[in-house]
């Protein structure tokens, strides 16, 4: 044997052409045997398979093989002889083969929505496809909240954010956008117009341009779409032209909040005002501003439906927001003319800058820009995120800098200044955290806490006192006023701006003032992360910075910015 070896050592030292040939040989074998038997468990699929025929029984026509998550994988190898379940809401109806044939499957657009509908036609657990509908910008099909994500767009993360609220319905569109409603306001449009893939997940579809792909929530909780996600807004006093204001009246003998509720959200207006057993419905406008909110005790007279709630009286009505979405401030677009000037939106990091954009965005109609790039705020829709700053094409710049030349390069800024408590503890999260994410424990408790003190709460007042030095028009907002009193600072803003300002768009914005930007709040600190010698230094800031906004004859900095 050992001469056998010797032999053939020799053989191949001389030939070693032939050694790795036969080597490659030996490995190719190999995997075609380990492909072999990773695929012989798989039925094939001709082309006669696909059709009516394809699932178990008669007349069921083929719902095609959506992907299965990671979770899933191991499940199915167990049960081949059962209907796989595909994610959390779909589950198939037909026993059906985990792969199809390639060739020709989705060559054409009518293949590519063919496969996005996959597994959705029949009745799912929670959710059932029901077509393609046409959409409008201007008036929309679905028409409670919606949202955007040009990166991790998914089907599932669209339902399960509208069943959340209560929604009977589900659309996406663009393969990024998703939109809840309580009724669909539109006609159907053809499949195939419903083309675009998921940005999320390649192997389902997204709508398309102006089309949504409709979902109707089976199991979307009646607790919550009654009532559950109604904001209560307070008592106001009766407006004088209670028929225009609030234009849907319902007389309702049996009254209850969720009643009233229900019925302004079935008639898609955004306040439900109970007036004892009057439920109006109606949109804040000039006529009802909802700005002069009256005692409560004047709203609570007792509902006829519900002993333990109020229901107003005829002169003081009882106010909720609905889950219907006020449309009226929610287009945006990029400027028709370039820019006669640069305005920046300058402020600390943490400071509400981002916050601050959507409110622009939202009462001027026009996209913001930035100073940098983003790819996170460009994929939830702040579009003039891509756009370089100087482009004239977006209503005010993003800019965190504050050194003389970067200062002087804009015409005019409006500074965002924020308690530098709070906005030290905001960037902090969103270094660590993302933008609307937190910081780990183990951040705060380590070192990288004291040292992002130590070099960031200097910039909070160097930021300041250079715009003040260097900017050529400057327009101080405090991040409080503006929480406090959002419609009289945001009109000083977009009046900078140069826009006219609706009063009702600006109406509008109130009721969506948040957008996607707002920490929940669920994980505070349950202590407080800062030093008496942080406490120290940073009161020694603020009161240089309240001292140079008097020398400017501005208003000082609020109360609430000195240590607690």
């Amino acid at each position: 044997m050992a001469k056998l070896l010797v032999k053939l050592q020799r053989y191949f030292r001389r030939k070693p052409v032939r050694f790795f040939t036969l080597l490659a040989l030996y490995l190719a074998a190999g995997s075609l045997v380990f492909l072999h038997s990773g695929f012989s468990r798989e039925p094939t699929v001709t082309g006669g398979q696909r059709g009516h025929g394809a699932g178990e029984g008669p007349g069921l026509p083929y719902l095609g093989v959506m992907q299965l998550s990671r979770g899933f994988k191991a499940a199915a190898a167990t049960m081949p002889e059962r209907g796989r379940r595909h994610g959390p809401w779909f589950k198939s109806t037909s026993k059906e083969p985990a792969e199809r044939s390639k060739a020709g499957d989705y060559g054409s657009t009518r293949s590519r929505a063919l496969r996005g509908r996959s597994g959705r036609e029949k009745e799912e657990d929670r959710a059932r496809y029901i077509g393609c509908y046409v959409d409008n910008t201007r008036q929309r099909t679905l028409r409670g909240v919606s949202f955007l994500d040009y990166k991790k767009m998914t089907v599932f993360r669209c339902q399960d954010n509208c069943a959340e609220r209560g929604y009977l319905y589900a659309g996406l569109e663009f393969g990024a956008e998703c939109y809840c409603g309580h009724k669909i306001q539109a006609s159907n449009a053809s499949e195939t117009e419903c083309n675009m893939l998921c940005k999320g997940e390649r192997s389902n579809i997204c709508g398309g341009v102006n089309r949504l792909s409709v979902y109707r929530l089976e199991l979307a909780q009646e607790s919550a779409r009654r009532y559950g996600s109604a904001i209560f807004r307070g008592c106001f006093h009766r407006p004088d032209n209670i028929s225009i204001a609030l234009p849907v009246s319902q007389l309702m003998l049996n009254m209850s909040v969720d009643k009233c509720v229900d019925f302004c959200t079935e008639k898609e207006y955004p306040l439900s005002a109970l007036a004892g057993t009057s439920c109006r419905c109606g949109f804040p406008t000039t006529l009802f501003t909802l700005h002069e909110r009256e005692d409560e005790q004047l709203c609570a007279q007792k509902c006829a439906g519900e002993e333990f709630e109020s229901c107003g009286t005829p002169e003081y009505l009882l106010v909720y927001q609905t889950q219907v979405q006020d449309n009226r401030c929610m287009d945006r677009r990029f400027l028709p003319t370039r820019a006669k000037q640069l305005v920046a939106l300058a402020s600390f990091p943490g400071a509400g800058n981002t916050w601050a954009r959507h409110l622009i965005e939202l009462a001027t109609g026009f996209y913001t820009g930035s100073y940098y790039f983003d790819g996170s705020l460009y994929n939830k829709g702040f579009k003039g995120e891509r756009d370089h700053w100087r482009s004239g094409r977006t209503i005010c710049i993003k800019t965190h800098e504050s050194g003389q030349k970067e200062i002087e390069s804009f015409d005019s800024a409006i500074l965002l200044i924020r308690n530098p408590y709070k906005a030290l503890m905001a960037e902090f999260n969103r270094k660590y955290g993302g933008h609307i994410g937190f910081a780990a424990h183990a951040h705060w408790k380590g070192k990288e806490w004291p040292e992002f003190v130590a070099n960031y709460a200097p910039w909070w007042a160097t930021h300041t006192l250079d715009w003040l030095r260097y900017g050529k028009k400057v327009l101080v907002v405090h991040f409080e006023d503006l929480k406090r009193d959002l419609f009289g600072q945001l009109q000083r803003m977009v009046g900078l701006l140069g826009i006219a300002a609706c009063q009702d768009r600006l109406l509008c914005v109130e009721g969506q003032k948040d957008g996607n930007f707002k920490r929940s709040g669920l994980r505070k600190l349950e202590y407080d992360p800062y030093t008496p010698e942080m406490r120290k230094m940073i009161s020694g800031y603020i009161k240089t910075v309240d001292t140079a906004l008097k020398l400017r004859n501005l208003s000082g900095v609020p109360d609430d910015y000195y240590p607690r």
